[in-house]
């Protein structure tokens, strides 16, 4: 006995309106049934079809299988959940038309992108693997500020930075943050460059080489920037939730074609 499926059933696997699911079986671009008044999708021909939409076949739907089963792997991890070289290139852009550091790290701190238009003073110090460890724990911390709105907050090295929130399907994954900020008391006294480089374990000769590397903005700018940083974190949002959507379409198709 052929078994159909509903228009509900069809709209949750295709993810699109009940009209368009109408229009395509109207147009005869969905395999259906009219009885009556009514549309039929039978179940098998309904398969068929979702199979030849795959342009490589089985071998695509042995690859879609192998990333989203279980259901939860791909779309929990998030540098599969989000398409990384597209983000650096945002990030990158971002970054050059501010004129500050930007980076993308997850909520533990652990960096997601390279960090782009690092400001020298940091580059300087990164080789430090205090400063490494430092900036880890500093950025895993900043991950869990209470704060919902951005506002500026200063590191050990004395820079300033802000951070906004990554939200991928109703929930916080990774946060995008500017730094490298001069705050109005630059440059830090001697005796700060010496508790720096003691803290550090760097040369007092690096610091003070490049204690000018920073970038110096207004506080107009300051303000604008802070303006900014959550728009920067909702653009790779929407890329994030953008792929969500499409993951789970592809699981549903799999799970569909399984059967």
């Amino acid at each position: 006995m052929t078994s159909f499926l509903t228009t509900k059933q069809l709209q949750e696997i295709l993810q699109i309106d009940r009209t368009t699911i109408y229009r395509m079986a109207e147009t005869g671009r969905l395999p259906a049934l009219k009885v009556g008044n009514q549309w039929r999708f039978p179940k098998q021909r309904i398969e068929a079809w979702l199979k030849m939409q795959s342009p490589a076949g089985t071998a695509r739907e042995a690859n879609i299988e192998r990333r989203l089963s279980p259901p939860s792997s791909a779309i929990e991890d998030l540098r599969e959940l989000l398409p990384i070289e597209c983000v650096q290139r945002i990030q990158d852009t971002f970054a050059d038309a501010l004129g500050v550091m930007v980076l993308v790290t997850d909520l533990s701190g652990q960096l997601v992108t390279t960090p782009s238009n690092a400001c020298g003073f940091f580059e300087a110090l990164h080789s430090s693997k205090k400063l490494e460890n430092y900036c880890f724990q500093f950025l895993g911390e900043l991950a869990k500020s209470p704060d919902l709105a951005p506002r500026f907050i200063q590191n050990e090295l004395g820079l300033l930075c802000a951070r906004g929130m990554i939200q991928i399907h109703g929930r916080l994954r990774a946060m995008v943050v500017v730094g490298g900020i001069a705050p109005s008391s630059w440059p830090p006294s001697d005796d700060e460059v010496a508790r720096l480089a003691r803290e550090f374990e760097v040369d007092p000769e690096d610091i003070t080489s490049h204690i000018n590397e920073v970038y110096c903005i207004t506080a107009e700018k300051q303000a604008h920037l802070l303006s900014l940083v959550q728009r920067i974190a909702d653009v790779i949002s929407h890329i994030g939730n953008e792929r969500y959507e499409l993951f789970s379409k592809l699981q549903r198709i799999a799970e569909l074609t399984r059967v």
